[in-house]
């Protein structure tokens, strides 16, 4: 009855009183303030480099011995297969000139093609048999798909980009 009577005051009295003793003695660490939360960790908030970023950009990069032009892209589902490619790296090929008004060259992989029957102009980036890409310094009538337009100043500042008549060159394509 005394053992039991001596555990009942313990427990009452003794072990809350010790339990509260406990938790007076732990130090209280308040929660870092924000900033201090974030610190170490990329804010992506404005950050759209990097392979994350699903946005079709508005353009994509042709260089040619050093010399780079831009590409305004179509929105189509043989772009998307390209930036998607260009995300993971840049593409570089051979071209050559064909009929005395293009630069051909085989791309190195397939992309979707959606064949139309058009008519190109100089500065034409089509998409040729799903796996070949043509850079147009003159025109013609055939089933291709578009990928873009090269953004570039005059005919003459075109041809000697693509080095018109000139044989192969290297092309690499980028974002």
């Amino acid at each position: 009855m005394v053992r039991t009577l001596a555990i009942g005051i313990l427990s009452m009295f003794i072990l809350p009183a010790m339990l509260a003793c406990e938790k007076l003695l732990d130090p209280v660490v308040p929660d870092p303030p924000q900033e201090e939360q974030n610190e170490g960790k990329e804010n992506n908030d404005n950050n759209n480099s990097g392979g994350t970023d699903n946005t079709m950009p508005e353009t994509i990069q042709i260089t040619v011995s050093g010399k780079t032009l831009s590409v305004k892209i179509e929105d189509n589902e043989a772009t998307k297969a390209l930036v998607t490619a260009l995300r993971e790296a840049s593409i570089t090929y051979e071209a050559h000139d064909y009929g005395g008004f293009e630069k051909v060259g085989a791309l190195g992989r397939s992309l979707p093609a959606r064949d139309t029957q058009i008519t190109t102009q100089a500065g034409d980036v089509i998409l040729y048999s799903g796996n070949q890409i043509v850079l147009f310094y003159g025109s013609n009538t055939w089933s291709y798909t578009r990928i873009g337009k090269m953004q570039y100043e005059s005919l003459d500042e075109l041809k000697s980009f693509l080095k018109e008549g000139e044989g192969i060159i290297s092309v690499t394509l980028s974002l």
